[in-house]
């Protein structure tokens, strides 16, 4: 009797504990549900908010942590000062290697620290510039080799295209007797790459606006103004498009 007694209570002690595993993880999608709602209505604080609660709970689910490294990207946008802006990027970059570290195979955690380098670059050092460059390439390489029809990633490549194409010869010369060189992109692959990121996801505006803006440092402006306008004109889906359409108005305006 003791022993069929001992045999139920082990039996009723490891149904609970199952039954407590399975709560923990629904808890955790919970929270995750919730950051994806907020996040979709661009509320960055609530939807960090919940992401963390979910990350205590699943600290090496790699989605939530790309998820997490997004929302302090976000809320670099409205950081009142440089200094500000860059701690949360450095908090952003740490979740993405992280992310990027716990998964070599999937193409958004790869992707992660490449844009959060690049939501850093303009308040930083020429320096730290110079030494982040690099790095966007070879992660947004990675993230396309796993998955060519990354949208995301081919427009982050075509950005770096887009920058370094815009530094002028005297300029690129003076900083790398300084800071060391630099690796050489273009306009036309910018276009190339903003092409393909328009093929696989014709829906998002910021594809078409720095397309837009590539096109305008080619003085191509008849096609600026096209892609410009196209951008502008299509509903907001990412919590930072109004931040990249104030750009999209801004180069817009300028176009002779």
């Amino acid at each position: 009797m003791r022993f069929l007694f001992s045999i139920k209570t082990w039996s009723a002690v490891a149904a609970i504990g199952l039954t407590c595993q399975a709560c923990v993880a629904q808890t955790a999608a919970e929270f995750i549900a919730k950051g994806d709602t907020d996040d979709r209505t661009f509320d960055a604080g609530k939807a960090l908010k919940s992401y963390l609660a979910a990350e205590k709970l699943e600290p090496k689910n790699v989605r939530l942590l790309v998820s997490i490294a997004r929302q302090y990207r976000h809320l670099m946008t409205n950081a009142p000062t440089p200094k500000e802006k860059l701690k949360l990027g450095g908090i952003a970059l740490n979740y993405g290697l992280k992310a990027a570290a716990l998964d070599s195979n999937d193409s958004d955690a790869q992707l992660s620290p490449a844009i959060t380098y690049g939501k850093m670059l303009p308040f930083q050092g020429k320096q730290a510039q110079v030494d982040a460059t690099p790095r966007i390439k070879t992660a947004v390489d990675k993230a396309l080799l796993l998955n060519p029809r990354n949208d995301s990633a081919w427009h982050v490549l075509g950005r770096w295209h887009q920058s370094l194409a815009n530094i002028g010869s005297i300029k690129r010369a003076f900083g790398e007797m300084f800071y060391g060189e630099l690796p050489v992109g273009s306009n036309a692959e910018a276009v190339k790459c903003f092409d393909k990121a328009i093929a696989i996801n014709p829906q998002r505006p910021r594809h078409y606006i720095e397309l837009g803006r590539t096109y305008s440092q080619m003085s191509d402006y008849g096609k600026a103004r096209k892609y410009l306008t196209k951008g502008l004109s299509l509903p907001n889906i990412e919590n930072d498009d109004r931040e990249l359409k104030i750009l999209g108005r801004e180069a817009l305006s300028s176009l002779p």
